[in-house]
């Protein structure tokens, strides 16, 4: 068996680079339909999901590494000829079935990976070269769009398998020919063949059902569906002293040893504040929409019953006195998540330039304190401790 393909058989290394894309990709496609369907409940149900999920990524990044790899040895390669060029629609379906395949074998890994980078939280990919890629940035609405994709392409694909599938065994069990046996391994008499004839068609057809695919996900909504959780009305804008001008609200999680970042899209404060008082200088009353929360791929879970609950509480508010603090100030008072009353100490920094006020605190919560993943009762998947940041940016009613 000689190493490089002839006119008539394929050579080792074609053979080789087939049955490892084979093996692979029997794998990876149940190992993705079983982590879906999984639940994800309790911590162990959790930490099985979230294993399979990686393994399944980590499967998905080795099968575009190896399809790369393939094509690249392909395009070295002479082509065995047809075996029925007499069987034109035969021969058409073979190729665009092989062309399906091969711009899976790209578009679906990749669209995964990217996927996989574009969020954060939950199963890592299980090999030293990093969670991110170059050009893709932090993105829910670009990783949305690419679980789309991949969900779509991945259809095409399994198609196609099934139908190169069906092909082998029909060459197999009703020709009885060596279409089968060229593909493996050993020396096997092979019939003489015409030199392969490009087919110029079914590459452009192969594209068109990847498009024609595309179009119907978009026309039947795929890539607006994320699970969404619960919604809730913009809050009205409140009285205050001190009118927010912009500002974030992050919250940091520990998830399976990662951190996870989030952001509540959706809150408000009230603000009086003294800057020349010497006790109590102000107040604060910020009011927080749960359901605004943004936490990268685990956000649909995050507003479920066991963590946040969105539904049965949908607002979260935090209520305190400002003072000093040294050089700096601090706002004691209470914080309210899921009906639960709690003080909690928020210390800040304020820079004061006329009548703009740009603030900066931290803290650390304890997630268990709120009843927050009860289920979660160890830190092995979920971290008890969330880091909490402010940052907003304020000015004075002079009025």
């Amino acid at each position: 068996m000689t190493i490089a393909n002839t006119a008539i058989r394929y050579g080792k290394i074609t053979k080789i680079f087939h049955w490892l894309t084979a093996l692979l990709i029997l794998t990876v496609v149940p190992l993705g339909a079983i982590a879906n369907r999984l639940p994800h409940d309790t911590n162990e149900q959790l930490a099985l999901k979230a294993q399979l999920f990686s393994f399944h990524k980590t499967l998905g990044v080795i099968i575009f590494v190896v399809a790369v790899a393939r094509i690249l040895w392909a395009l070295t390669q002479t082509k065995p000829g047809n075996l029925h060029p007499d069987r034109k629609a035969e021969s058409f379906l073979a190729g665009l079935v092989h062309w399906l395949l091969y711009i899976s074998l790209i578009a679906v890994p990749l669209t995964g990976w990217i996927h996989h980078a574009a969020t954060t939280g939950f199963a890592p990919v299980l090999l030293p070269i990093g969670q991110d890629l170059p050009l893709v940035p932090k993105n829910e609405t670009l990783s949305t769009f690419f679980a789309s994709l991949h969900w779509i392409w991945s259809k095409i694909m399994i198609g196609a398998i099934l139908l190169h599938m069906a092909g082998a065994l029909k060459h197999q069990l009703i020709d009885k020919d060596a279409t089968l046996g060229r593909m493996w391994f050993g020396d096997r008499s092979t019939p003489e063949v015409p030199m392969h004839a490009p087919d110029r068609i079914a590459p452009l057809a192969a594209i068109a059902i990847y498009l024609a695919a595309t179009g119907a996900g978009a026309a039947t909504g795929v890539f607006s569906h994320n699970d969404a959780g619960p919604t809730t009305s913009a809050l009205a804008e409140v009285a205050s002293d001190w009118n927010v001008q912009d500002g974030d609200i992050q919250i940091t999680v520990t998830q399976l040893g990662s951190p996870v970042k989030g952001t509540f899209a959706d809150w408000t404060a009230a603000i009086s504040f003294d800057p020349e008082a010497t006790d109590v200088m102000g107040s604060v009353t910020t009011t927080i929409a749960i359901a605004s929360l943004t936490l990268g791929s685990v956000t649909n879970q995050a507003m479920g019953p066991d963590f946040f609950d969105a539904d049965g509480f949908p607002m979260a508010e935090f209520h305190a006195d400002i003072s000093r603090n040294g050089p700096d100030y601090v706002a004691d008072g209470t914080l309210t998540i899921k009906g639960i009353t709690l003080p909690v100490s928020l210390p800040f920094t304020l820079d004061i330039v006329d009548n703009a006020a740009m603030m900066a605190g931290q803290l650390i919560l304890d997630r268990r304190e709120f009843g927050i993943g009860k289920s979660m009762g160890d830190e092995t998947n979920l971290g008890f401790a969330v880091d909490v940041a402010i940052t907003l940016t304020a000015t004075r009613d002079t009025q």
